[in-house]
């Protein structure tokens, strides 16, 4: 179990590489989000990262699979959009 906090500083880390947040938001509501902007977004908010390092997040990931992680992302999205 790994929590995500979706924090100012790890959301400006975010859109440094990923590029601005609603347009991030729009690829994922448009299906046109790609697994790397996943993995990016959650590992920008990964609470603990001493626990792993990227790659193995990116692993994690694929071993959890698309379907488990896409409500993740769904209420990860929905709390940058509500200020939570």
């Amino acid at each position: 179990m790994l929590a995500l906090r979706p924090s100012f500083g790890a959301l400006v880390a975010a859109e440094a590489e990923l590029g601005p947040l609603f347009d991030l938001v729009e690829r994922a509501a448009d299906g046109k989000l790609s697994l790397g902007d996943m993995a990016a977004l959650f590992w920008h908010c990964l609470v603990d990262r001493e626990r792993m390092d990227r790659e193995t997040l990116g692993e994690a990931m694929l071993v959890v699979g698309l379907a488990r992680l896409t409500p993740v992302l769904k209420t990860l999205l929905q709390q940058i959009l509500a200020g939570k």
